[in-house]
């Protein structure tokens, strides 16, 4: 969430949340850089420079992001929440996180900082004794409990991104006689239309190619009679959305029917399982079983669901070996699939947010395998 959406209040809050869960872990300062917890708690988003940028929050005392001076105007400043530091070209920017730190007992990393932060950081503290850990134990319960705002982001990126798939439904989008390439390209403007910031990816898979789930595209030209996946999705106003929809160039074969409706209940199983108080393997599970009972059980390759947020991919995951209970506000998608190593290949996905009515989904897109002439 950029501070477009956050007020100070939410940042004050979420400093004061983390700091909490700092006190119960005995971690004494957050060491944040590039990546999503720095905007989360600041609203903030460093760009991937060779020079740093930090947010310092100690256990105690007034949070400091440390930022190269010419990167400062871009920073919305949030009274109370931090103090900015800039430093010059010749100043060391390590040394003076290390200054800011102290010498912590516990100190958490952020998961993304990049290795050389850490390693010039640790040559400052060589004898102060100082146990590292991952951001994670301070912030991943904090940013995986979508708050309401939160939760109103994701709707308006995954109503933009059904607005595509409706235009794809609608054969908007022309698929016969174009490269997978060209066709990625199209959905990609059409998700800037309608208002995504950023476009993070754009999987369009033609008949055997659907059978890689991560497919990249190419110069595959689409043809009649053949099925065509397309998996996309983008960052809005700082959150994420993330659908997949195939839709079939003519009339599907009677296998591809057969194993779509296969599909399509296998998803609405997964969706209904995501219940707050189950574990998160339970969605896996619930997908999986419809999957398996139907004999596509060794079809099915990957986990059934992935948490989003700021990130495209985060936690919580939804697999087998997970048993976190989900939680009121956990956000994530579910996408079975089924793929036939050089036939074809098919998946449904939706993003979905537990709440203590029920799973509330972020996708309305029609779920059937849609005919496109």
């Amino acid at each position: 969430m950029s501070s477009a959406l956050a007020s100070t209040a939410t940042f004050l809050d979420r400093i004061g949340r983390a700091r909490a869960v700092m006190a119960e872990r005995g971690v004494d300062v957050l060491l944040l850089s590039v990546g999503s917890d720095l905007p989360y708690l600041s609203g903030y988003e460093a760009m991937p420079l060779e020079r740093l940028t930090m947010l310092v929050v100690p256990r105690d005392g007034e949070a400091t992001l440390v930022i190269p001076r010419l990167e400062a105007p871009r920073v919305a400043e949030q009274p109370g929440v931090f103090s900015l530091r800039p430093w010059n070209e010749t100043d060391d920017p390590v040394g003076i996180v290390a200054e800011l730190a102290g010498t912590p007992a516990v100190a958490a990393v952020g998961d993304t900082m990049w290795a050389r932060f850490l390693v010039d950081l640790l040559g400052h503290w060589p004898t102060s004794g100082t146990r590292y850990v991952r951001s994670v134990e301070v912030m991943n319960a904090l940013r995986t409990r979508k708050d309401a705002a939160e939760i109103a982001a994701l709707q308006a990126a995954g109503a933009a991104a059904d607005r595509v798939a409706a235009q794809l439904h609608a054969g908007e989008i022309a698929l016969v006689g174009r490269t997978e390439a060209q066709v990625s390209a199209d959905i990609s403007a059409r998700l800037i239309a309608e208002g995504h910031d950023v476009v993070n990816f754009a999987i369009v898979a033609a008949g055997e190619n659907a059978a890689s789930p991560h497919h990249h595209a190419g110069d595959r030209v689409i043809r009649a009679g053949e099925i065509v996946l397309t998996d996309f999705g983008g960052t809005m106003a700082g959150y994420c959305s993330d659908i997949t929809r195939c839709v079939f160039t003519g009339e599907p074969t009677a296998e591809v029917a057969e194993a779509y409706a296969v599909l399509h209940e296998a998803q609405a199983a997964g969706v209904r399982a995501g219940v707050v108080g189950a574990a998160c393997q339970d969605v896996d599970r619930a997908a999986r079983a419809v999957i398996a009972d139907a004999g596509y059980g060794e079809y099915f390759i990957h986990r059934t669901g992935h948490g989003i947020g700021m990130e495209a991919h985060e936690d919580p995951y939804m697999v087998e070996g997970n048993d976190q209970p989900i939680e009121a506000g956990h956000a994530f998608s579910v996408e079975p699939g089924i793929y036939v190593a050089g036939k074809w290949g098919m998946r449904l996905e939706d993003i979905v947010v537990a709440t203590d009515a029920g799973p509330l989904s972020m996708n309305h897109a029609n779920h059937a395998l849609v005919t496109i002439a």
